[in-house]
């Protein structure tokens, strides 16, 4: 009892106190201090990692031009190849951009000796084909001397087949699918459903066709037959187009402008297509040029560092933030 007396020290405000309580709270400090130390040592390893990675991109975007240029040099023939792959849009890597870029550069390289259209496409905006088709004519009458081919693999329909009719001759594949030359417009009608679940279309115009295809309004008889002739006229745009590429090698028949699709050995049969083939055997065989250059424009380096570089900030932003926590 006497030690236990002794060992207690009463405060001045009656509470008691053992000693050695201020060793405690100055270990807890210390252990605090420490865990400072840690987080801001791990925060100086993600900067410094960080200004690396920025280093890199700087760096890799001075080196990119000569680069890339040295990539598509060639000190010999070669076939150039241009991709036309997925769905032709502006928003898609398959845009009339992009593919008349790589045309150009196909075209203007005193190494080419033909121009391969790789084409893997369902087709897409009308608008972006007749593009394509309407530059592939062009360079055909500036460059004379280089034939341009169309090789399909999988599938060339609609906007697809557009494109590859202003090419010289189509390469198929026997099972390839091809043709498929037609327009469509297609949209939902949800005047029926409203009415069952008691919903008031309200609609405010100013001009009289505003509301144009309105999916819940009634169909406008008016309207509908103007849309069918925007159809109808983009559909003659289309067989003219066709008709100017592959000429009397066509065999028209009562189908063969109605949105069907054959194979490729019917293709060849109706004169959509001029005989079978591959990338590689084109290039080979009819082109006299094996070696091959894809001409594609690629997303650029910087853009795709710049892509992963903002991925990884927010990776080793959020591992960062994740070692914080509130007790």
């Amino acid at each position: 009892m006497e030690n236990q007396q002794n060992n207690t020290i009463e405060s001045k405000d009656g509470h008691s106190e053992t000693p050695g309580w201020e060793r405690g709270v100055l270990e807890k400090l210390a252990m605090a201090a420490v865990t400072e130390q840690r987080r801001a040592r791990r925060w100086g390893v993600f900067f410094k990692m960080l200004m690396f990675i920025y280093l890199l991109g700087i760096g890799a975007m001075a080196v990119y031009p000569k680069f890339e240029k040295s990539m598509s040099a060639s000190d010999e023939e070669h076939t150039a190849v241009i991709d036309v792959v997925g769905v032709i849009a502006e928003s898609e890597a398959a845009n009339a951009q992009s593919i008349i870029d790589g045309l150009r550069k196909a075209f203007k390289d005193k190494k080419t000796k033909g121009v391969i259209l790789n084409i893997n496409s369902p087709g897409g905006s009308p608008v972006q084909s007749a593009y394509v088709f309407a530059e592939i004519r062009r360079l055909k009458e500036k460059y004379p001397d280089i034939p341009i081919h169309a090789v399909v693999s999988d599938i060339c329909a609609s906007g697809g087949y557009y494109i590859a009719a202003a090419a010289d001759n189509i390469y198929v594949s026997q099972s390839s699918m091809i043709g498929s030359i037609g327009v469509i417009m297609n949209g939902f009608g949800f005047v029926n459903t409203m009415e069952k679940l008691g919903i008031d279309r309200r609609l405010i115009t100013a001009g009289k066709h505003k509301a144009l295809m309105d999916p819940f309004s009634a169909v406008n008889s008016e309207e509908n037959q103007h849309m069918q002739s925007l159809v109808n006229n983009v559909h003659q745009q289309f067989i003219a187009a066709i008709r100017q590429g592959r000429g009397d090698r066509l065999t028209e028949t009562e189908d063969l402008f109605s949105g069907l699709v054959w194979t490729g050995e019917q293709g060849v049969k109706l004169g959509l297509a001029d005989g079978f083939g591959s990338v590689d055997s084109v290039a080979r065989d009819v082109l006299g040029a094996k070696k091959r250059i894809n001409f594609t424009p690629q997303e650029r380096l910087l853009d795709k560092l710049v892509g992963k570089l903002g991925a990884s900030f927010g990776h080793a932003l959020g591992s960062a933030i994740s070692g914080f926590s509130m007790h």
